[in-house]
């Protein structure tokens, strides 16, 4: 007892940080890949990258050949997205958060492949990788 009264502010950060894992496993959140990876995705197979971000963010600009589904219209959008069930799903929004959510909403409908775009558009744009406002 004494080490937890002596060490309050390190245990308080290893429950916080345990309790952060456990969220991620619990929502789902897919598979993590860095910007490397998701091109390489996008090259080689033909990776959909579906945008969760807002309507006026998506509008700032967005991965090219992306489709946009802001994360709380995700669920009317998973008719349009049934032919990619097999195939491989980039999810992406502005940081990885909202888009590790949508992984599991994804995952729960049955999409087998779907990653989560670490960092997000701003770690793809940080890549120096192009971004559209077309389409």
């Amino acid at each position: 007892m004494d080490f937890v009264q002596q060490n309050l502010i390190w245990v308080i950060a290893a429950a916080v940080s345990g309790g952060m894992l456990i969220s991620s496993l619990i929502r789902g959140g897919g598979k993590g890949i860095s910007v490397a990876e998701a091109t390489l995705l996008i090259n080689r197979e033909n990776a959909l990258v579906v945008d969760v971000r807002e309507t006026s963010e998506w509008s700032t600009g967005h991965i090219p050949n992306a489709r946009h589904a802001a994360f709380g219209q995700l669920a009317k959008h998973l008719s349009e997205l049934e032919k990619y069930k097999e195939k491989p799903v980039i999810v992406c929004c502005a940081s990885g958060n909202r888009s590790a959510n949508a992984c599991g909403t994804l995952q729960r409908a049955g999409f087998t492949r779907v990653f989560n775009l670490s960092g997000g558009i701003n770690a793809w744009t940080s890549a120096g990788l192009p971004v559209t406002a077309k389409g």
